[in-house]
């Protein structure tokens, strides 16, 4: 009999046979030699099973059935790849030996545990256990086949992580929906997730600015120049600034203080995922999911990068010549000339910033393979672009640098200079011809210091003569204000999901906490994706900002005492004890007890709970804000409970809601109505074991009433509708063409609704009268329009942010892409309150990005410019 390999994926099949096999016969689902058949799943084959499995009564959702908790998780087969899964079975059949050569990882054990658990295949396992997927790394892999015993406690930890998943997820995703009667998605990962940025965005809210002045100088001594700051406490006084400014011009000083040393900057280590990731967003705007998908072109398609889904930035001693391979190859490429000046002898075992084997589990660090890259995407050979600099900058020598630090002294008053002189560029030669720009940190904090003195990068010589003295050449007083926190591009999001919430930049530290982030560097990506899906979030350019809906879910599960649900640290602590499960020092019967006991914990809080106002869930455009039915999918790749659903006025309707999971997630359905109306149904499918809830609510016979919001510009476009059951149709509509917003609202006469008939319904369903819209308006608005004498408010639209005053002739509009800039509702609110936005990042004219204010040029229209630079230089 044969041996049976299974792959993860059908490229990665025919790569193994090709490797392992080339005169093997394909036969479409598998591939089949003189020693070896090949095939290989779809991605996620099985997953575990929706509620309904369990019991008839899941199929509809019910507070007072929760919580669900097996006894034992059955598992269900993927409908739409049951047919791949019929067919292992039966090459099983043929088979007296299995591999397992599905992905290098908790996931990839996963796949494979599930099609091992569900057909009941009894045959020994060895692991095929790789990074990359060239001929001669594979064939190497084969030649080194391990026991598949071996891997069991990782296929207890990917196991215990699906089942977690899907008691969490589904029990509080039922939950908080049946209490509030609006979708909410809850998830062991997404939802701390959602609470740093809930937080962040609360702290900016929360900031007040303040004027300070700095005075800056330019001294000079005989040939040399060089800038200097101001020491003391912080001036707020203006006419403090400038009384300086006045004591100091064109008067002789002293150099109390010069001190010179020399430094190296060492290159930045070799990427993990994360890191790629988070670069690729500062340089090149990338998604994290983007990125993701870019990398695993490279890896699978075009087998020109190593594993991606990597957490570690080392490699092995066994590594490195592979290294020297990939050297050699890119010196026949467009990387010749730097390969060629590369030095192979600074690569080598005793360099613990590159080979460092303790810091190195499943895979190690990204890197480029000795296979030559062709036929790359534009979005492809920017992400190697990434990997094959800082690959090739391990080769080259640190930059050096002499700092200066000089403090200079006139009329008793002390101003401090640092300046950085090059004198060899080292690695840093990799990137010269790049523009530049702040790459990712090797170890130090951004500096957020508004009064840090800023050091001054020179390539010429520089020297000071101690004992001669100086002139203050220049010197001004410069007005600025203390900056708020920044809100978070997926970028910087990756990073604080790193650190389970804490913003690492100690690199120590963040290979400490490596094991404790949330998430996984290969899910990340996917956590963000789905906040998106659900609505929590938005994108406003680079910058996340958080929903009505996201910030209501967290505040709701916040006040329901469950706070270890939004908790990074607590949900870093699970993702810790998970790969202590797979180093099998922790135990994974231990982990389940306690995450029961924690699901048990939320249904009580909840149950307790006062329900929400529906208002809690409108955003900032009011309540027509949906049409009358509206449908949503979302799909999850781990790690939390998705929602999605449409919503109609009760009574009378038949709903259903579904989800699926296609990879060991859970899936629920659950339908409730009443007689006569429509039926809708909206569904949603995870990848992974997470719960999702999915709901349709169909409009009763009789009534239909609608609200309707239409822009011939797109400020503000808006619609609702919800049935009731008999009665007449009145409508009302108004209509804008100069950027205001509209109501449209039709209500039902003679009608009574059925108090009874359960509804998953949002709040932008409900009927409205139009004075009802204008009061939520009100509520919703982001501040008073600013034009003189409009008692209008500024609400938010689809292209801008428009005065509800717009038919009294207001023609205020703030456009939410401005002088290259994406405006949040932040910005609107302090454009409008303070007169200027604080630095907000943009494209300029050249299209260079730039961090510029912006402020408000003319109240009337909602004219905006840049503001100049303020210098205080009063005689």
């Amino acid at each position: 009999m044969k041996t049976l390999i299974i792959a993860e994926k059908p490229d990665m099949g025919r790569n193994i046979a090709a490797a392992i096999d080339p005169k093997a016969k394909n036969f479409r689902t598998y591939i089949e030699g003189e020693q070896y058949i090949i095939t290989w799943a779809i991605g996620h084959l099985i997953g575990l099973a929706e509620p309904d499995a369990y019991d008839d009564k899941y199929k509809k959702w019910n507070f007072n059935d929760l919580p669900i908790i097996p006894d034992h998780f059955k598992l269900i087969p993927n409908a739409r790849t049951k047919d791949q899964l019929k067919q292992i079975g039966e090459l099983a059949k043929r088979s007296e030996k299995l591999v397992n050569a599905c992905d290098a990882g908790r996931e990839g054990q996963h796949i494979f545990s599930l099609i091992q658990r569900h057909l009941k295949l009894k045959q020994p396992v060895k692991r095929l256990w790789i990074s990359d997927l060239t001929p001669e790394t594979i064939r190497k892999g084969f030649a080194e086949l391990r026991e598949g015993v071996e891997y069991e406690n990782l296929t207890k930890a990917a196991r215990v992580r699906s089942e977690a998943d899907w008691l969490i997820g589904m029990n509080g995703s039922r939950a908080f929906t049946t209490k509030h009667q609006v979708l909410l998605s809850v998830g062991r990962v997404q939802t701390p997730v959602l609470a740093i940025l809930y937080d962040r965005q609360k702290e900016i809210e929360a900031f007040s600015s303040n004027k300070f002045y700095d005075v800056e100088a330019l001294f000079k001594q005989q040939e040399t120049e060089y800038k200097a700051l101001w020491q003391g406490e912080r001036i707020t006084d203006p006419a403090k600034a400038n009384a300086i400014v006045e004591k100091v011009k064109g008067k002789m000083g002293v150099i109390a203080s010069y001190e010179v040393k020399d430094t190296k900057e060492y290159p930045f280590k070799l990427y993990d995922l994360t890191l790629l990731q988070r670069e690729a967003n500062a340089k090149l705007g990338f998604s994290a999911k983007k990125t993701l998908d870019t990398a695993q072109a490279l890896y699978e398609k075009h087998k020109v990068i190593s594993y991606p889904r990597t957490n570690s930035n080392y490699v092995t001693e066994a590594n490195i010549p592979e290294m020297y391979k990939a050297l050699d190859q890119l010196k026949g490429t467009s990387y010749g000339e730097l390969a060629e000046q590369a030095d192979k002898r600074l690569v080598h075992k005793n360099n613990k910033s590159i080979c460092n084997p303790t810091k190195v589990e499943d895979h190690h660090a990204i890197l480029p393979t000795h296979k030559k890259a062709g036929g790359l995407s534009n979005d492809e050979q920017q992400v190697y672009d990434l990997i094959v600099r800082r690959f090739l900058a391990q080769f080259y020598p640190p930059a050096e640098y002499k700092i200066h630090t000089v403090l200079t002294e006139v009329e008793r008053e002390m101003f401090k200079s640092t300046i950085k002189q090059l004198l060899s560029l080292g690695w840093k030669v990799i990137y010269a011809d790049q523009k530049k720009g702040k790459p990712m940190s090797r170890g130090k904090a951004d500096k957020t210091d508004e009064d840090e003195v800023p050091e001054e990068e020179i390539t010429t010589p520089f020297s000071l003569q101690a004992a001669e003295a100086v002139k203050c050449a220049k010197i001004a007083a410069k007005e600025k204000e203390t900056q708020p926190p920044k809100a978070y591009t997926e970028g910087t999001l990756l990073k604080a999901m790193e650190g389970a919430g804490k913003q690492i930049e100690d690199e120590e530290l963040r290979d400490a906490m490596k094991d404790s982030g949330l998430g996984t560097p290969a899910t990340r990506a996917s956590v963000i994706e789905r906040l998106k899906q659900v609505d929590y979030i938005v994108m406003q350019g680079k910058r996340i900002i958080i929903t009505q809906k996201g910030r209501t879910a967290v505040e709701l599960i916040r006040s329901a005492g469950v706070d270890l649900l939004t908790s990074p640290e607590m949900t870093g602590h699970w993702e810790r004890r998970l790969n202590e499960i797979a180093r099998g020092v922790a135990s994974d019967e231990a982990f389940m007890a306690n995450v029961k006991k924690f699901t048990n914990l939320i249904i009580e809080k909840v149950r307790v709970q006062s329900k929400a106002a529906k208002q809690a869930f409108e955003s900032a455009a009011g309540p027509a804000s949906a049409g009358a039915k509206r449908t949503t999918r979302t799909r999850s790749s781990e790690g939390g409970a998705e929602a999605s659903g449409s919503a109609g006025a009760a009574g009378g309707a038949k709903r259903t809601t579904r989800t699926r999971s296609s990879d060991g997630g859970a899936e629920a359905s659950g339908s409730a109505g009443a007689a006569g109306g429509a039926k809708r149904t909206t569904r949603t499918r995870s990848s992974d074991g997470v719960a999702e809830a999915s709901g349709s609510a169909g409009a009763a016979g009789g009534a239909k009433r609608t609200t309707r919001t239409r822009s011939s510009d797109g400020v503000t476009e808006a619609s609702g509708s919800a049935g009731a059951a008999g009665g007449a149709k009145r409508t009302t509509r108004t209509r804008s063409s100069d950027g205001g917003a509209e109501a449209s609202g039709s209500i039902a006469t003679g009608a009574q609704r059925s108090p009874s008939a359960a509804t998953l319904r949002t709040a932008a369903s409900e009927p409205a009268l139009p004075s009802a819209a204008q009061a939520a308006m009100a509520r919703g608005s982001i501040a008073a329009c600013p034009r003189s004498g409009c008692a209008g408010r500024i609400i938010a639209g689809k292209r801008g942010y428009g005065c509800t005053a717009y038919k009294a002739g207001c023609g205020f509009v703030l456009w939410k892409d401005s002088l290259g800039a994406s405006l949040s509702e932040t910005d609107v609110r302090s454009l409008i309150e303070r007169g200027h936005t604080a630095p907000i990042r943009r494209i300029d004219e050249n299209g260079n990005q730039t961090e510029d204010r912006l402020y408000l040029s003319d109240t009337n229209t909602g004219q905006l410019a840049l503001e100049p630079s303020i210098t205080i230089n009063r005689r």
